[in-house]
């Protein structure tokens, strides 16, 4: 279906749907009830271009479809923190992690030790909640600059966040951009691997530079005192990965074994019930608290089903992006216009979905969904950290109880990685131009 809407109704459109997040963040209120009127308005405008309310509903559905497996897979999420709690797992975790940790290397071991966290539990909040209390509490023993720790955590734990299989939101970029998440994350492999290097290399220099006090090892314990079996539950996400096993699968797997074990352990089964519902105090997880994200992220597939459907805003950016003839001057819009749509949307989910999905057509035929898939990754995914007013954004500052200022210039990961992939984009664009004048020759 190709509809004209006039720019008046586009921006009455735009304007609505920002205007509600933006008071859903100010006023404290769940997200799908500020995104709720940008819906509504998108509704009347498919009933002015002709749509009946079943054709509307039917369009809406097929939207919220696309998005099930995410929807899936955060459902999931929701009850994998408060089971590996339950069961000793990330206690145990935490202690490993720990015993590495000294004050000579502090700052390299704190973003390793994130970087791992977060690879396994995909998630920035849950690994800053898991290990960044304790870190941090020993990194004002040593008075080690705590600043740069937080930096250190807070980089490591959003490389899980963006790079890792058991990330939602590595999860929901896969399904917005329609990659397999083995295609996307060779995608990002090359940006992630510099990245990781250069954060390395920062605080190896500040260890170097270290005014800590103490050369002690904070934490000792013996080997023979851990419960191997307590490992299970993580071993099983990394065991279904390897073996290309559904990643729903292996959540319900990893989730089902660590309920075993807190059972077997003694934890009474209300508690059970009740801690996957409410999460843990102090480390999150729990339905009640995912499930408003979840109805915003169906909401969201809805919407995004009728703005595709309904060709709304497409031939616009079509039409910004066709003076665009490189590589470079696509990847430079992208960054704007999804550093713009955070700046509005004050989460992580919108701007994967709305720069997904409306960036999309353009960027798969003319260089593929790889490259779109590079260039959000190093940027969507990374922005909603650095806004000091996204949720994502406060959250981490909450945790690590530094202002968002304080730890953001020491953590490079964020970004490190916008600047990276518009100098790969050079570099790409550069060594196609050089074989295009080989051929001409």
């Amino acid at each position: 279906m190709v509809s004209n809407f006039s720019i008046f109704q586009v921006l009455f459109l735009l304007i609505t749907t920002i205007l509600g997040v933006v008071c859903s963040v100010i006023y404290h209120q769940p997200l799908v009830i500020g995104f709720m009127p940008g819906f509504l308005v998108l509704v009347y405008l498919a009933f002015q271009k002709g749509l009946s309310l079943k054709q509307t509903l039917k369009i809406s559905f097929i939207g919220v479809y696309k998005t099930r497996i995410v929807i899936i897979i955060l459902f999931l999420v929701s009850f994998l923190l408060p089971s590996w709690y339950l069961s000793g797992t990330i206690g145990q975790m935490v202690k490993v992690a720990l015993n590495f940790i000294n004050s000579e290397h502090f700052l390299v071991l704190s973003f390793l030790v994130a970087l791992v966290f977060s690879m396994l539990l995909g998630t920035t909040v849950g690994t800053l909640s898991a290990i960044g209390v304790p870190i941090l509490g020993t990194a004002m023993v040593l008075h080690l600059p705590i600043e740069v720790v937080a930096g250190a955590l807070i980089s490591g734990a959003f490389v899980g966040d963006r790079t890792s299989p058991f990330s939602s939101a590595h999860q929901l970029l896969s399904h917005t951009v329609e990659l397999t998440v083995k295609k996307q994350w060779k995608a990002m492999l090359l940006s992630t691997v510099i990245a990781v290097l250069v954060s390395f290399c920062f605080y190896a220099f500040f260890d170097l530079h270290s005014y800590g006090d103490s050369k002690i090892n904070p934490v000792h314990f013996e080997w023979n005192q851990l419960s191997w079996i307590k490992f299970i539950p993580p071993l099983v996400l990394i065991v279904f990965v390897l073996f290309r096993i559904s990643i729903i699968y292996a959540f319900i797997s990893s989730i089902l074994s660590a309920a075993v074990i807190a059972l077997a352990e003694g934890t009474h089964f209300s508690k059970l019930v009740n801690d996957f519902w409410h999460g843990i105090e102090g480390l999150g997880g729990g339905l009640i608290h995912m499930y408003e994200l979840l109805l915003f992220l169906a909401l969201a597939g809805a919407y995004n089903g009728l703005l595709e459907e309904l060709n709304v805003i497409q031939p616009y950016l079509d039409k910004w992006l066709k003076s665009s003839r490189s590589l470079i001057g696509d990847t430079v819009k992208t960054l704007i216009a999804t550093l713009i749509i955070t700046f509005i949307a004050a989460n992580q989910t919108l701007p994967i979905i709305l720069t997904g999905r409306s960036f999309l057509p353009h960027w798969s035929s003319k260089y593929g969904n790889e490259e779109l898939a590079r260039v959000m990754g190093d940027t969507t995914m990374l922005f909603p950290g650095m806004v000091p007013w996204s949720v994502l954004a406060i959250m981490c500052s909450t945790i690590v109880g530094i202002p968002l200022l304080g730890y953001l210039p020491y953590a490079v990961f964020l970004w490190i990685l916008p600047i990276l992939t518009i100098l790969l984009s050079i570099g790409k664009q550069f060594r196609k131009s050089k074989q295009k004048r080989i051929v001409a020759a």
